[in-house]
Formats: structure tokens, sequence, C-alpha cells
């Protein structure tokens, strides 16, 4: 694999690509359209049916736009998802009483919500559809153990599904902040300040799978972080597991150093302030991410020493059925490329389920 391009490649973008996926955090600090409040109307929506549910006695899984009625907000959350896939690549939806609910009331409205953007996706090998973001004591040195089940900084990386979501249930007593930032943004700077570097970005990186290890697959998979497929611009990255596929298989392809020069300089770009937007969460608070163009983290957070008021978010993987073409390099990590049915982790033993408590 060479380290540049030809110009006329067609892989490769021939410029720019600009538009509203293309932001930078000052624009979105001034104009806040992004966040979403909820009105009292839509929430007797939502506590209907919730309440409906439960009166239904339906499992989790059974849960779906046919079945969880949003006469009203459904046609906002319609825009909302538009705006997902196919704008800026985020919201924020606030304001769901997640004081007044229980554990299962508000995950049956988070996942109610939540099933109008896509159908669910495994999260990890034990297969959770429905998440779990706390610290829960793991050993980051560990090769399982992933980022969000502690309480360190997440370097900028993107998840394996279309769409990520979060629910805010309980805040850190310090910290967590939520930070994203527009890929396609970085790639016009990158193209703009270093051509060579951005040449190299389309080049596939091995990529450490944590252990959790599709059937048939290595341990590690090889993509592209800049991928230019069917007119858009699609984004897959997690630097902190490239540099861990260098560290633990000596069988993935060695980076050149002009490689390792180029995700520093990603790194670098994802921390810049002009490019990245913080937030901080509130209870009650919904984030619903575009993987393919937005990258996101999380800063260290000091939480609570009472276990009932720690830092707890929900979390959806989801897959539209509208979504963007993939490139087929793709399917090593998400399975099957057809839109509504693809992403997420299935290992040899995992079994799809819904969790109402960490594991």
């Amino acid at each position: 694999m060479t380290d540049v391009r030809n110009d006329a490649d067609p892989a490769l973008p021939a410029g720019p690509i600009g538009g509203p996926a293309a932001w930078r955090s000052s624009e979105l600090e001034k104009d806040k359209t992004w966040v979403l409040n909820f009105t009292a109307d839509e929430l007797q929506e939502i506590d209907a049916a919730v309440a409906q549910h439960v009166f239904d006695g339906r499992r989790m899984d059974q849960i779906s736009p046919a079945t969880f009625h949003l006469p009203q907000l459904s046609k906002r959350l319609s825009a909302a998802l538009d705006q997902v896939m196919f704008g800026r690549g985020f919201v924020l939806l606030r304001g769901l009483p997640v004081n007044n609910y229980t554990i299962p009331q508000a995950a049956v409205a988070y996942l109610g919500i939540g099933s109008h953007f896509g159908k669910f996706r495994s999260q990890n090998a034990q297969g959770h559809l429905l998440g779990h973001v706390c610290d829960i004591g793991k050993d980051i040195n560990a090769a399982t153990t992933r980022y969000y089940q502690t309480n360190r900084e997440l370097e900028y990386h993107t998840d394996s599904a279309d769409i990520v979501a979060l629910l805010c249930l309980k805040t850190a007593k310090a910290g967590g902040a939520s930070r994203i930032v527009s890929s396609v943004a970085l790639h016009d700077e990158i193209l703009k300040t270093r051509q060579d570097l951005w040449r190299v970005l389309f080049n596939e990186f091995p990529t450490d799978r944590r252990g959790e290890i599709p059937p048939g697959m290595q341990p590690w998979f090889d993509i592209p972080v800049f991928n230019w497929f069917a007119g858009v611009l699609t984004t897959i990255y997690v630097g902190q597991y490239i540099r861990s596929a260098q560290q633990n298989f000596p069988q993935a392809r060695r980076l050149s150093d002009i490689e390792i020069e180029a995700i520093n300089y990603l790194d670098k770009l994802c921390n810049d302030p002009q490019f990245s937007l913080s937030m901080d969460f509130q209870p009650g608070d919904m984030q619903f991410l575009h993987n393919h163009q937005i990258l996101h983290s999380r800063t260290d957070f000091e939480d609570w020493a009472q276990p009932e008021r720690r830092r707890h978010l929900l979390r959806l993987w989801l897959s539209p059925p509208d979504g963007r073409q993939l490139p087929p390099v793709f399917a090593q990590r998400y399975g099957a490329l057809t839109p509504g049915d693809r992403g997420g982790i299935i290992t040899k033993n995992t079994v799809l389920k819904f969790v109402l408590a960490p594991e």
C-alpha cells in the first residue's frame, strides 16, 4: 500500500466537502437550534406510551414506532433524524423527566423514542441492546476493557453503528462533559493544511476489536479512517485501538511514520477548540449522533461516593432504515451492509438482551 494516491483517484474527494455537516464549534455555540426541548404535550405523549407499554405487557424487544405511539412527537423526531443523517449530524433532545421515572420506565421511554431513529444493535460481545455508560471499576489495562466502563477520558472516536444515542440519568460530581467534532470539518482542514497526511487517512488502519471477535474474523479489523463512497465522506476512527493493535498484534500491518503522524494530527485537531463542541448533560438529556460524520469523546470525571448518585447514562446503537450506503470494506466491522440491519458487535457466544443495570 502506498502513502500517496493519484489526484484522479475516484476513491478520493475532488476537494473540500463543506455543507452543514462541516460545522465548527463557534457556529453552534451561537446557534442552539440543535437543542430540542420537549413540550408539555410531547411529554404527555411519552408518559401515555410508557403506560400503554406496561398495560399491554410488552417486552422491550417488542418496542417499535408501531407499538410506541407518539402521534405528534413522531413528526418532530422524524425531522430530528433527518438533521442527524443529512444535516449537522447530531441533535440533543432535552427535558425527559427521568427523576419521575423508575429505571425500567426511563428505559422504556428511551427505547420508544430511540426506535423512531432506527433498530437496536448489540453494543458488546454480551449482546447488550440497552447499554450502560458508567464507571464499574474495570481495569483499563485489561485487553477487553472498554473505556465507557471507567471514569477515564475518552479520546475522540466513532462507535460501530450508524447512530449512537445517550440518555443522561445522573451526572458526575465533576467532569464528564460530552465533546463532539465534525469529521467533515476535520477532513476539509487536513486537506487544506496537510494534504500529505490527508491522503494517508484513506489507507486501511488495523484497529483492535478489544477481544470482541466475530466468528472467522481476526482480533483486529482493517478500515480506512476516511472513506469516500457514493458521494459522501464516511469516517470510522478509534485512535486508542489503532495504537493498541500495533502493540498487541505483531501480525497486523505496521503503520508507517506518516500514518502515525496523520492520526496524531487528527487527534490534535479534534481537541482544537475551534472544532470541538462541549456540552454538559443534564438529567433527561438525549444526544443522538451520526457516527459516520461525528467523532465524540468525554472528559475525565470524579464521581459521587454514594452509589445511588453515581454518573449513569443509558446508550443505544441504532440502524435507521434509510441509512447511507457504506463501502464494502465496512462489512468486516458492520457485518451486513443493509440499512436498518447492520452494525453492532456479534461474537460466537453473543445473546441479545436488554439489561437494566450495568454488567
